[in-house]
C-alpha cells in the first residue's frame, strides 16, 4: 500500500545488486511512494547483479560509482542531481564488503591489504559520501541519510570477521557526521541494524543458515525482512522523523535486546 510519503522527494540509493538486496526492496518501495532516484554501484558490482532491470521497473537511471572514490563520488553527485532536477532529500548506503570473510581467512589471521580494502568500501566509503554531499550543498533541509549495518558493531559474533569492526567504524561516522550535517543543514543521519537477512554478502558469513534460524527463533517478532527494512528505511526518508538522528536504530525483532549468549549461540549454530 502507498501513502505518498516521498512524493516529491529526489535521492541516491548505493548498492542494489539484485531482488533479495535491501536496497533493491528499497528502491522499489521509494518508486511506490511516489520518490525519484537514481541508482548506483561499483562497476563490478553491477556486472554480477540484475541492477538494469531495477531501472527499467522504477523508470530511473543507473550512475557507476566506485564509492570509495572521491572523484567517482562527486561525479555521481553532479550527475544525479542533474537527472533529478535539484537537490537531494534521501541517501541509502547500502554498501559491505569483507575480502577476508569472502577468502575464509580467520579475524586471527587477517590479510591486512584486504582488511584496509574492506574497511574503505564498508565505512570509510560513507564517509567519503557524506563529505561528498555536505561539501556540494546537495541535501536539502531535513533531508535523510541512512547506512545499513548490523549488531556485530556491538555484540561478539566471530564468524562475522573483520566487518565487526566495519560496522563498529560506520556507525561512528555516522554519529560524528551527522552532529555537522544536523547543525549545519538540518540533515539527519542514521544506521539501521538489521536482523540477519539472506541477501548475497549476508550468505557468505560462516554459519549463516545456522545462525538465521537461530536469531528467528530468539527474536519475539521472529526475523525481519529486507522487504520490511525497506519499510522501516521509508519512514525514515519521510518527515515523519524530522527529528531523528544520530541513531543507531535496531531493526531485529527485539534479538539485540536478548542478552544472547554467544556460548549458546555456538552450540546451537554449531562449530566447524
Amino acid at each position: 500500500m502507498s501513502y505518498n510519503l516521498l512524493k516529491g522527494k529526489r535521492g541516491i540509493i548505493f548498492g542494489a545488486l539484485d531482488e533479495n538486496s535491501i536496497a533493491w526492496k528499497t528502491a522499489e518501495r521509494v518508486y511506490e511512494e511516489g520518490g525519484s532516484f537514481v541508482l548506483t554501484n561499483a562497476p563490478v558490482a553491477m556486472r554480477m547483479g540484475a541492477i538494469n532491470t531495477l531501472a527499467e521497473k522504477t523508470n530511473t537511471q543507473v550512475i557507476p560509482a566506485d564509492a570509495t572514490s572521491l572523484e567517482d563520488l562527486e561525479n555521481l553527485v553532479d550527475k544525479a542531481t542533474e537527472i533529478l532536477g535539484g537537490k537531494l532529500d534521501f541517501v541509502l548506503h547500502s554498501i559491505g564488503m569483507s575480502i577476508n570473510v569472502r577468502k575464509g581467512r580467520h579475524y586471527t589471521d587477517q590479510n591486512y591489504d584486504w582488511t584496509q580494502k574492506g574497511l574503505d568500501v564498508s565505512a570509510l566509503s560513507f564517509h567519503k559520501t557524506m563529505q561528498t554531499l555536505y561539501k556540494k550543498k546537495v541535501m536539502n533541509d531535513w533531508g535523510s541519510i541512512v547506512g545499513l549495518t548490523y549488531m556485530a558493531a556491538q555484540r561478539v559474533f566471530p564468524d562475522y570477521n573483520d566487518m565487526a569492526d566495519n560496522k563498529a567504524y560506520l556507525e561512528s561516522i555516522a554519529r560524528s557526521f551527522g552532529y555537522f550535517f544536523g547543525r549545519d543543514s538540518n540533515v539527519r543521519v542514521n544506521t539501521i541494524s538489521q536482523s540477519p537477512t539472506p541477501t548475497t554478502a549476508g550468505k557468505g558469513v560462516k554459519g549463516f543458515d545456522g545462525f538465521i534460524e537461530y536469531a528467528n527463533k530468539m527474536s519475539p517478532l521472529g526475523n525481519a525482512t529486507a522487504a520490511e527494512c525497506a519499510d522501516y528505511t521509508i519512514t525514515l526518508f519521510s518527515d515523519l522523523t524530522k527529528k531523528v538522528t544520530l541513531q543507531n536504530l535496531y531493526h531485529d525483532g527485539g534479538f539485540s535486546n536478548m542478552g544472547v549468549s554467544q556460548l549458546v549461540m555456538d552450540k546451537f549454530v554449531g562449530e566447524e
